[in-house]
């Protein structure tokens, strides 16, 4: 399958997995929009993928924003989304505020996202959603991210049987090196992923570019439904 004459519309697509998946949706043919919080993002990411790659601000958690951009965006075949914030910390002393705010953004962006999409996308066409590895193996400290990203894959199957023909499917990711932990001082950054990689059966963190390979193959794979493609270098198993 190719990508040609086909329209994918990434909703975080100018950073981290994001910015790979549209480089890779670009390099094979496809025409790419890009969207996110943030001009600056937008600008850069245009910059980066070539000026023929359209960019928008949305603020996915807003009904109304996501609404305004695809009926400027119109038609097109495959949706992608990669945004979405997370909390992490103690559940008896992490604020429900805070609980709150990651279900609006990673939860619920991604609903409204699909919701707001579906006049405008092919039945030939494609949509994934991102969960995370926590979803099946939470670490101390991480039962907000594994609610959530359980939630997404739970949506993404009904989706995939009241949505037909249209395909559904999520990438739940490991640990990837994305600028999400730039916060991060270099050293603390690095020791992090250390310890992380020595854990895994593949010895390395993730790069954004091959967690990016998933959503192109769940675009392309036309006998791909309601399924979920962990990638997360083994961490199921150690």
């Amino acid at each position: 399958m190719s990508f040609q004459n086909q329209r994918v519309v990434i909703v975080g697509g100018t950073s981290g997995i994001g910015l790979a998946a549209a480089k890779s949706f670009v390099a094979q043919g496809a025409a790419v929009v890009v969207a996110s919080r943030s001009q600056a993002k937008v600008d850069e990411a245009k910059q980066a993928l070539g000026a023929q790659v359209q960019g928008h601000v949305l603020d996915f958690r807003s009904e109304d924003d996501t609404k305004a951009f695809f009926a400027k965006v119109g038609t097109f075949d495959h949706l992608v989304v990669t945004a979405g914030g997370a909390v992490m910390g103690p559940f008896d002393t992490l604020p429900t505020a805070d609980v709150r705010a990651a279900f609006d953004s990673k939860f619920w962006g991604q609903y409204l996202t699909v919701k707001a999409a579906l006049p405008y996308i092919q039945k030939t066409g494609s949509i994934t959603l991102t969960s995370g590895v926590y979803g099946s193996r939470p670490p101390q400290g991480a039962s907000t991210l594994a609610a959530i990203n359980s939630a997404v894959e739970g949506l993404v199957r009904g989706l995939a049987v009241d949505l037909a023909p249209i395909r559904v499917n999520v990438v739940s990711p490991g640990l990837v090196d994305t600028p999400i932990y730039s916060g991060m001082d270099a050293a603390s950054r690095q020791a992090m992923f250390q310890h992380v990689a020595d854990t895994l059966p593949v010895k390395h963190i993730a790069q954004a570019e091959e967690i990016a390979e998933a959503y192109v193959y769940l675009a392309k794979n036309t006998f791909t439904t309601g399924t979920v493609i962990q990638i997360e270098g083994g961490a199921l198993l150690s």
